[in-house]
């Protein structure tokens, strides 16, 4: 299972200078809740919601949704390892929560400052780095080459 964080959502649907590896949304993805807003938050500030707007609910049509229930919010209030910014303590509090449950759960995010802490807390154990990725450079199919988003 993958943790989808705005970063990738974002290269993703605006086609920026990173692209994710096809490979990734092959794969079951999760979010919190935060994932939908953040994404059209930044869709509407550059007026893209005529041009965008179906890519964008296709996209998040396909994340498994972990809402900002209590015990995710709990965590959040919790210490980290290292200082972090409030939405980074959701994500991290919701991809723990995962784990507390039985869930194998990697990062796909482009922020490294989130890799770094998630890293640190294991909740990282395989995460998507921030280093720029031509289209098409991914491993091909039934290649033995580990996941770009694997340590």
């Amino acid at each position: 299972m993958i943790y989808l964080d705005t970063s990738v959502a974002l290269a993703q649907l605006l086609a920026e200078d990173r692209e994710p590896p096809g490979a990734l949304w092959q794969e079951p993805l999760v979010s919190s809740r935060l994932l939908e807003y953040e994404v059209w938050t930044r869709i509407h500030a550059r007026r893209l919601g005529r041009t965008h707007g179906d890519d964008v609910r296709a996209l998040l049509g396909r994340v498994a949704w972990i809402e900002m229930a209590p015990p995710v919010l709990a965590r959040a209030l919790e210490p980290f390892p290292t200082p972090v910014r409030t939405l980074d303590a959701l994500r991290l509090a919701s991809i723990e929560f995962l784990r507390a449950h039985g869930q194998v759960v990697e990062l796909a995010s482009y922020d490294e400052r989130l890799v770094g802490i998630a890293r640190g807390l294991s909740a990282g154990a395989g995460c998507l780095t921030g280093s720029p990725r031509p289209p098409g450079s991914g491993p091909t199919e039934g290649s033995s080459a580990p996941r770009p988003w694997q340590s």
